[in-house]
């Protein structure tokens, strides 16, 4: 997401004071429902969730006539979001968390403190919520991490390395300890799964605490072509792993449609479902555009997920009522029952 529609992430962001006790976590962990794979939270073979961030929805529904299976929040590191979450049950749409940690140079978090735990007060915190609201929830955490509008990208614009405290093995790392820790499970076994990793225990926790198993799926969304594009910020220098992945996925505008691209990064990272964390019209109305989006949805079926970003800027470039033929190509083509309006229940 470019600069202009994450502004909103420098003024929210409010680290959460104090840590969550062992009471707390204990409870959560007892609390249904029960750990659910994450390979539940993909919608039945051949389907597609539709998707759409930022409210208002109404709007959206009457312009693309689908509602949105999945209902997406940008928020930042340590944010209170009990919003995001009243939000998404509002409209019967399963959540989707956008986390950063801010704009470029004002980020609240380093990837190397997240990895040390200095975040954990947090994770723990964003476990105990998610428990108890008892729904499934996608984490598209630290997107676009190649891109130096970024807090967390490894490089600054002009291609300078950030410091050892933002290197893409630096990301690797906090990227696998928020895994670890939102998977839950006995500390004892999460402390295990750190060590192996070279990390430190979770700190926060009580010897026999454990932490809650709520159905989670965290999903993976690099720019197809770093900003800057240089080898040293390509995508696949940030790739967790498979085994702390569970979808891959990227953005894409009509102001940059570099299919191409698209196509190169799709093979990739295969054999995982795949999402567009963000997709919108920008930069005017553009039919052609929707017409070539979906024929390559439609052509790759591994895409099992969409969400339309409308920014947070009302009559912004990415709304669609500034689009009525896009708008009108998207209804026809969004329109078949394989692209879902609901989720069902987890």
């Amino acid at each position: 997401m470019r600069p202009i529609f994450r502004v909103v992430l420098a003024v929210v962001v409010a680290v959460v004071s104090g840590g969550v006790g062992l009471t707390a976590v204990a409870g959560a962990a007892r609390a249904k429902p029960a750990a659910v794979p994450s390979s539940a939270l993909a919608p039945p073979a051949g389907s597609v969730y539709t998707g759409l961030s930022v409210a208002p929805v109404g709007p959206f529904v009457s312009e693309v006539g689908k509602h949105p299976a999945v209902f997406g929040e940008f928020v930042g590191w340590g944010q209170s979001i009990h919003f995001a979450f009243n939000a998404a049950a509002a409209v019967d749409a399963r959540l989707m968390l956008h986390i950063g940690t801010g704009p470029a140079g004002h980020g609240v978090i380093t990837p190397q403190q997240i990895a040390q735990g200095n975040g954990d007060d947090y994770l723990l915190t964003l476990s105990q919520l998610i428990a108890s609201r008892g729904k499934p929830v996608y984490i598209r955490l630290l997107p676009e991490m190649n891109n130096a509008n970024n807090a967390y990208c490894a490089v600054n614009m002009d291609g300078s390395s950030r410091g050892p405290a933002y290197s893409p093995a630096e990301f690797i790392a906090a990227w696998r300890r928020v895994v670890t820790v939102l998977r839950g499970g006995p500390v004892a076994t999460i402390d295990t799964k750190l060590a192996a990793l070279g990390q430190p225990p979770l700190h926060g926790v009580a010897e026999g605490a454990s932490v809650a198993q709520s159905p989670i799926a965290f999903v993976w969304t690099p720019e197809t072509a770093g900003t800057p594009n240089i080898p040293s910020n390509s995508a696949a220098t940030y790739y967790p792993g498979n085994a702390y992945v569970d979808w891959v996925g990227t953005d894409f505008y009509s102001k940059f449609p570099n299919f191409t691209g698209l196509d190169a990064f799709y093979k990739e990272f295969p054999n995982k479902p795949f999402a567009f964390g963000e997709w919108a019209l920008w930069g005017g109305d553009d039919p052609a555009f929707v017409d070539q989006f979906f024929a390559w949805v439609n052509a790759h079926k591994r895409v099992q997920m969409m969400l339309y970003n409308q920014g947070y800027i009302t009559n912004g470039p990415l709304r669609l009522n500034e689009d009525p033929l896009s708008s009108a190509a998207i209804r026809t083509l969004i329109a078949p029952a394989r692209y879902l309006g609901y989720a069902p229940p987890a």
